[in-house]
């Protein structure tokens, strides 16, 4: 019993673990992407643009009001 408490205790370590890594192999290509002005701002815009829609979509998806 204590071995499956032990092992079940070590999921969220892993979880952790693979989310950043998950995450480390997506931003590692965008960072060099950053240094120039230009396709720092396009990104910025794509990501905040992204956002916004994913919002509104959802909004409309639920049925939510700001109002």
């Amino acid at each position: 019993m204590k071995n499956f408490i032990q092992n079940l205790l070590r999921y969220p370590q892993f979880l952790v673990l693979i989310i950043g890594g998950v995450l480390s192999v997506a931003i590692a290509p965008i960072i060099p992407l950053l240094k120039k002005p230009v396709t720092a701002i396009a990104m910025i815009t794509a990501i905040v643009s992204g956002f916004i829609g994913v919002s509104l979509v959802l909004r409309a998806m639920l049925g939510l009001d700001i109002a």
